[in-house]
C-alpha cells in the first residue's frame, strides 16, 4: 500500500510544477501546506525527504522555498515513489534482490506475485509527473 507520504509527494511535486509554470522562483513551504491543506509538521519531514533524494531543491530565508531539480516531464510516477516508500513490490522475496528464500524453486504462487509486481511497476514507471498536470 503506498502511504500518505508518497501520495502526498506527488501532491507536492504537481504543487510544484504548476507554481513554477506561473511564477519564477521558489514556493514558500507555508504555501504548499495551504494550497494543499497538508500540515507543516508533516510536510517538512516529507521534503526533507525530497530534497535528500534530490526530487525538490530547498533554500532558507527571505525569498525561500522548494522548486523542481527537473522539468515535469522528467520525473515518472514510480521513481518519485520508490524514493518516498522504498520499493513498490508486493511480497518480501520481490522487494529484496538479494533476499534468498528457501522456497523460491517451489513456491507455486511466486509467478503470480512476479507478474503483479511487473504490472505495478510497468503502470507507475510509465507516467510522468506531467502527465499528473
Amino acid at each position: 500500500m503506498i502511504s500518505s507520504k508518497g501520495r502526498y509527494a506527488l501532491r507536492v511535486m504537481l504543487d510544484l510544477a504548476v507554481f513554477e509554470q506561473e511564477n519564477d522562483g521558489y514556493s514558500p513551504l507555508k504555501d504548499i501546506a495551504e494550497r494543499q491543506d497538508l500540515s507543516i509538521k508533516y510536510l517538512e519531514i516529507i521534503m526533507k525527504d525530497m530534497v535528500r533524494h534530490e526530487l525538490v531543491v530547498g533554500i532558507s530565508g527571505k525569498g525561500g522555498g522548494y522548486k523542481l531539480t527537473k522539468k515535469p516531464e522528467e520525473y515518472n510516477v514510480g521513481e518519485v515513489l520508490e524514493k518516498l516508500e522504498g520499493p513498490l513490490a508486493p511480497v518480501s522475496c520481490l522487494k529484496d534482490k538479494g533476499f534468498d528464500c528457501p522456497r523460491n524453486n517451489i513456491c507455486n504462487t511466486l509467478p503470480m506475485w512476479r507478474e503483479y509486481n511487473e504490472m505495478v511497476h510497468n503502470f507507475f514507471y510509465s507516467r510522468q509527473l506531467s502527465d499528473l498536470m
